[in-house]
């Protein structure tokens, strides 16, 4: 059998990349099915070709994913760490927590506000337990000086999308302002917690085929339609987020081709009362794959609004700000102060967010 293309600029690949990575809204029960009928290529192809790409590297995961922060205490953290302890400080975090997700080394063009906030992470605390002495373990762990817990208030945009986004123009945005999701706590009984540990897991390359779910459900030990109709009512409660491929986008693949080569996080400060109109109007321009109201604190001159968008010119990312910059500015929001924090080295995994493994990991960090 023939090599199949597994580069992400592939014609093919890109068509169904496009839909794969972040348009396969909720729970659905064949999600092959929905990337090939949206991206016109015949669901066998789109199953090899996912899975070749899947294996090689391009795609680093395939993944139901849920609004974790509806079930666990979420933030994006800064970290002040000394300069001999940055490097150990990110391993630690990427390799012992399993509640920090993203990991990532920031700086900034000049030296400003919060610019000796290096390591930058995202980490959740299931619900039951404290996101703040949760960092302060990690702290101790780490020799972290200072930290700054944000938590998200409000979500405006929320996907990734790199291949569509590559040919996007400074500027371009939706016709209406994004609306925000506020950050609402759900309690799960039992059955659901069984049926969504099962649902979030990683595809490997050979679960890649139609009736997908059919090995989950065997898995949680209820029949698929029960499967299907916990997933369902887990969707209508706003606790699934989207079916999706991960591109690896902070390494080259084998081929040596990048999809990214800039992470961009954009920081707003807007007059308090005014974060959820100047969310919604950061959050409607099609660059951004992260928008959220966080408060920063006097540390970071009080941004409340933040932003993250990829690409692989830098001065094309700094366009993109500019005429976000713009926009704000004609629509009469005051912004107070911005500044752009830059991704250096970077590793991504999902946030765990069982109670259960919580409880088994405290007891190791703490024996």
């Amino acid at each position: 059998m023939p090599m199949l293309p597994v580069e992400h600029d592939d014609p093919i690949n890109a068509k169904l990349l496009a839909i794969s990575e972040d348009k396969i809204e909720g729970f659905v029960r064949e999600p092959f099915e929905e990337i090939a009928e949206r991206s016109g290529v015949d669901v066998d192809l789109v199953m090899a070709r996912i899975a070749a790409m899947l294996r090689a590297g391009t795609i680093r995961r395939v993944r139901q994913t849920l609004l974790a922060t509806n079930l666990a205490d979420g933030a994006l953290v800064a970290w002040k760490v000394p300069e001999d302890k940055i490097d150990n400080a990110f391993d630690w975090m990427f390799q012992r927590d399993p509640f920090s997700g993203h990991v990532v080394l920031r700086s900034t063009d000049t030296v400003t506000a919060g610019s000796d906030y290096k390591l930058w992470t995202t980490v959740k605390a299931p619900h039951g337990f404290s996101l703040r002495e949760h960092c302060e373990l990690l702290s101790k762990k780490v020799g972290a000086e200072r930290f700054r817990l944000m938590p998200a208030k409000g979500i405006f945009t929320l996907g990734v999308g790199h291949v569509r986004r590559k040919t996007i123009e400074p500027g371009s945005k939706a016709d209406q302002p994004a609306k925000m999701i506020p950050v609402q706590v759900v309690d799960l009984g039992e059955n659901e917690w069984k049926v969504l540990l099962t649902l979030k897991r990683e595809f490997t390359a050979e679960e890649i085929r139609s009736i997908p779910w059919a090995g989950r459900a065997k898995e949680a030990g209820v029949s698929l339609d029960e499967f299907y109709r916990v997933a369902e009512q887990l969707n209508a409660r706003k606790i699934i987020g989207r079916f999706s491929t991960f591109l690896e986008h902070v390494k080259p693949s084998v081929g040596g081709i990048r999809v990214t080569r800039f992470n961009a996080l954009f920081h707003w400060a807007v007059p308090p009362g005014r974060e959820i109109e100047a969310g919604g109007e950061v959050g409607r321009h099609h660059i951004l794959t992260h928008c959220y109201w966080r408060e920063a604190g006097p540390e970071f001159k009080n941004v409340n609004i933040m932003a993250v968008a990829h690409g692989t010119e830098k001065q094309l990312l700094l366009e993109h700000k500019a005429a976000i910059d713009r926009h704000l500015h004609s629509t009469g929001i005051p912004v107070v102060y911005t500044n752009v924090f830059w991704g250096g080295r970077s590793e991504i995994k999902p946030s765990e967010i069982s109670p259960q493994v919580y409880r088994e990991w405290l007891r190791e960090m703490t024996s």
